[in-house]
């Protein structure tokens, strides 16, 4: 039985221990130094005195989740990255509860949650303490060590009163500089940078999401009773996700549904409840059952480091919180009666499910601090027509229910009590935005023509079936970048040839006649199919993907082919190879996509009536070799988010980085615009598929380069198309040419006021 006490602590002064302690706490408050100094200083000694080979003090935020303010032994990254959500593991148990918990081998405990970032897997025992004044429990202090043994109770109450001292000390400012630095003002206006994840602008109050539930009780009275109550749960559990799927806003197929659906097989999983089951024979309760499996599961999932399992992680979160309100009697996350009429959703984290909860006709807008435009409660948030941003940073802290907030899901800002004459220019915004949405649907059928004659050629990209109807309704003049890994990922096995067949067959039928631009499978870097073996590696962005799987391991590749053949029987089929770092490279593609057209031929299976074969330009070596390049392919397509990333060398998915080099910088450009020229000696069109092309400043400046044709997400046509119709090339191109001669670094500001000068919008 795990050992939790509530007693308060009975200090013994004579303990050796302690009188150092509370001698050197003393010193440590006295000396020069800022709050987090004498943290770090506290952490330290208490390891030194109590011979722990951790030691680390967790403080409260103002919504009841916990951060690690200071270790010894753990991580030092760690501070101030990880936290705790309300009641999680057994940190938050302490907090939550406001007992001591005295643990030999604590990842045994139902309540353990591992947190990979700390590097706390070595540890066995634990000694955590409330950090308590007047009752209110400001935070942890924990010890831990690798040996299993049981903390002593001289030990405990060493600890103890090492955490009186250091909650007078957090009241009085002494330790963590002032209170405001873990625990910021509410009552001001504030902005708060994410990045945006769902499109539109949502003016409203707040709401907090609190769907996690602290089990109170471990151990099972009658386990035949606990297993009842279990099965009852899940059956509850599965019926209201049946439930949410026929939810009227999502019954059509799409992206959204895939994700749903996926999600669902999850609550039906026989190995998930096999492991309930199992909990619940040893003797938990049925809620710790689903506590031990959840952190069990989540320790797996992390240790794999791999994007695809840490968002199914998300999900079986998402579904244990969820079958933890139904077996508490919760059975949802809010009260539709007193949610405002526009609510603003704030959530540490959230899976897709908990945001289907909320009433849909009174939530305008979501705000994440762990979420990305791939996440799915991203996607959901999109089918619903939710403006949403993800990576909102300490967002929650800073916000109390009610308050007001704007959620701009365009720049990724989102405005916290914000002024009158904040809501003023953000509600003139939202009419802009109407009424501009309105002008760039009345040119849909309008030619991108710029004002001296140059037709561009503006296309989406796209990645499932329910992309396609932006295609005629953003009067695109095809798909510039089908990216195929999508169905292959949302697929829980290997997509069979039958079915592949089928969905490029349909794909294909929606275009109308349009051209569509299919890329071979992407996978590997931060793209991994969980039924196919990856190897473990340090850079994936730059290891064994895409076209090096490909030619490694060809199986994989021609049953792509094959499928690609059949489905466009009769049609001219483009087929686009990504991560082409050298052009013989294109040699041994070719040939696998020939023997796949003989094999047809001898089968009498009709192919493509024409064939088009692209390479990807990603990979700056081939910068260097394009005219040996440019002979042996059909077309090319600049893939502008990997190109800059490897330019640069910086990480686009890391942000401290990913932010720091500007895409309209000389450098790029001046390798653009090699490219261009290299395309009209060799007389291959060219197209640009990254995000460049979907915004209309960078648009204007591909243009400039010489590009006629570019590719982007379909809300960016009318924007991109209302920029061309204003703009002369001529203009831009003497521009670029004047500034790529005689500039360095970024010329976005040198371009924006030429825009200005220009009438342009961008």
């Amino acid at each position: 039985m795990p050992s939790e006490r509530g007693d308060e602590p009975r200090v013994i002064a004579s303990q050796p221990a302690l009188r150092v302690i509370m001698r050197r706490l003393r010193e440590i408050m006295a000396e020069p130094g800022d709050g987090q100094s004498r943290l770090d200083k506290i952490v330290h000694l208490v390891a030194g005195v109590m011979v722990t080979d951790v030691c680390s003090i967790y403080l409260k935020r103002q919504d009841g989740s916990l951060e690690l303010f200071a270790t010894e032994g753990l991580n030092a990254t760690a501070v101030h990255q990880t936290r705790m959500k309300r009641g999680e593991g057994l940190v938050g148990r302490v907090s939550e509860l406001n007992i001591t918990i005295n643990e030999s081998d604590a990842p045994k405990h139902p309540s353990f949650s591992y947190r990979p970032e700390t590097g706390e897997e070595l540890y066995h025992s634990l000694l955590a303490v409330p950090i308590r004044r007047s009752g209110d429990v400001l935070g942890v202090l924990v010890v831990q060590n690798r040996t299993m043994k049981e903390y002593s109770d001289e030990d405990v109450e060493v600890l103890q009163a090492t955490a009186m001292v250091v909650a007078e000390n957090l009241i009085s400012g002494a330790v963590a500089g002032s209170e405001p630095e873990f625990e910021i003002s509410k009552s001001i206006s504030a902005v708060i940078k994410g990045h945006a994840i769902s499109d539109g602008i949502a003016l409203g109050h707040v709401v907090l999401h609190e769907p996690r539930i602290v089990v109170k009780k471990l151990m099972a009275d009658d386990p035949v009773a606990e297993m009842g109550r279990l099965e009852a749960g899940m059956l509850e559990l599965r019926a209201s996700l049946d439930e949410l799927l026929a939810h009227e806003t999502l019954a059509n197929d799409g992206e959204h549904r895939d994700v749903l659906e996926a999600y669902r097989m999850f609550a039906h999983d026989r190995g998930w409840e096999r492991r309930l089951r199992e909990a619940v024979q040893s003797g938990l309760t049925a809620d710790a059952a689903v506590e031990r499996v959840q952190n069990s599961t989540r320790t797996r999932m992390l240790r794999t480091g791999d994007a695809f399992w840490q968002e199914r992680q998300r999900d079986l979160d998402d579904l244990s919180d969820r079958l933890l309100r139904i077996l508490s009697g919760r059975k949802s996350t809010d009260n539709h009666d007193e949610l405002p009429p526009d609510t603003i959703l704030f959530a540490r984290n959230m899976g897709p499910a908990e945001l289907l909860d909320y009433d849909q006709s009174k939530l305008r807008g979501l705000v994440v601090e762990d979420g990305s435009g791939q996440s799915h409660v991203a996607i959901v948030a999109k089918a619903l027509g939710i403006a949403a941003v993800g990576g909102a940073i300490g967002a929650i802290e800073r916000v109390s229910a009610g308050d007001a907030a704007i959620v701009d899901g365009v720049s990724g800002q989102v405005h916290l009590r914000p002024s009158q004459d904040v809501i003023a220019a953000y509600t003139d915004k939202v009419r802009f935005r109407a009424r501009r949405q309105r002008q760039y649907e009345a040119l849909r059928d309008v030619p991108a023509v710029t004002k001296d004659g140059k037709r561009i050629s503006l296309n989406i990209n796209a990645g499932l079936l329910v992309d396609m109807p932006h295609l005629q309704e953003s009067g695109a003049d095809g798909v510039g970048l089908f990216r195929t890994e999508l169905h292959f990922m949302l697929s829980h096995t290997l997509p069979r040839l039958k079915r592949q067949i089928e969905a490029y067959s349909a794909v294909l039928k929606q275009a109308d006649g349009k051209p569509v631009v299919f890329r071979a499978l992407d996978i590997g870097g931060d793209k991994e199919l969980p039924y196919l073996r990856h190897p473990k590696e340090e850079n994936p962005a730059i290891g064994w993907r895409a076209i090096r799987m490909s030619l490694d391991r060809p199986a994989l590749f021609r049953s792509q082919v094959r499928a690609f053949l059949h489905a466009a029987a009769g049609q001219e089929l483009h087929l686009m190879v990504p991560m082409v770092s050298a052009a013989g490279e294109m040699d041994q593609i070719r040939a696998l996509v020939n023997k796949e057209r003989t094999r047809m031929r001898k089968f009498g299976h009709q192919g493509p009536k024409k064939l088009k074969l692209g390479a990807m330009l990603e990979v700056p070596s081939v910068l260097f070799e394009l005219d040996q390049l440019l002979q042996k392919v059909d077309f090319i397509s600049v893939g502008s988010n990997d190109l800059l990333q490897f330019l640069f060398a910086a990480d686009r998915g890391n942000s401290y980085v990913a932010n720091r080099y500007d895409s309209l910088s000389v450098a790029p450009l001046r390798a653009l615009k090699s490219l261009v020229k290299a395309c009209k000696r060799h007389d291959v069109p060219v197209t640009v598929c990254g995000e460049m092309a979907g915004r209309p400043i960078e648009a204007m400046v591909l243009i400039g380069l010489g590009f006629r044709s570019i590719s982007m997400p379909p809300a960016s046509i009318g924007p991109v198309k209302s920029m061309i119709l204003n703009l002369d090339s001529r203009s831009i191109t003497a521009l670029l040419n004047e500034l790529m001669r005689d500039s360095t670094g970024s010329i976005r500001s040198k371009i924006l006021r030429f825009a200005k000068a220009e009438g342009i919008e961008v």
